[in-house]
């Protein structure tokens, strides 16, 4: 047994006893996980306020057509054949 023991301080190198910490633990595992799953809802987050951006920039272009409208100024646009 010690015999055993000696050899397998003697034979391992520091490295080795660290993978083999760390293979028997999920934590390394679980911590890439949630770095993949927080680099998708970021980009998740990205477009959707990258939509919203669009849809406000919308809007403000069609703000200048409710004044045209009260004046009684006829829509622009294609004409009606």
């Amino acid at each position: 047994m010690l015999k055993r023991l000696i050899n397998i301080i003697w034979t391992y190198s520091l490295q080795d006893y660290w993978n083999a910490i760390w293979s028997k633990t999920s934590v390394d595992e679980k911590a890439i996980a949630t770095v993949k799953e927080v680099k998708k809802r970021f980009k998740l987050t990205a477009t959707e306020l990258a939509d919203v951006g669009r849809a406000i920039k919308e809007v403000g272009n069609q703000l200048g057509d409710i004044d045209d409208a009260i004046k009684g100024k006829a829509r622009k646009g294609r004409k009606k054949r």
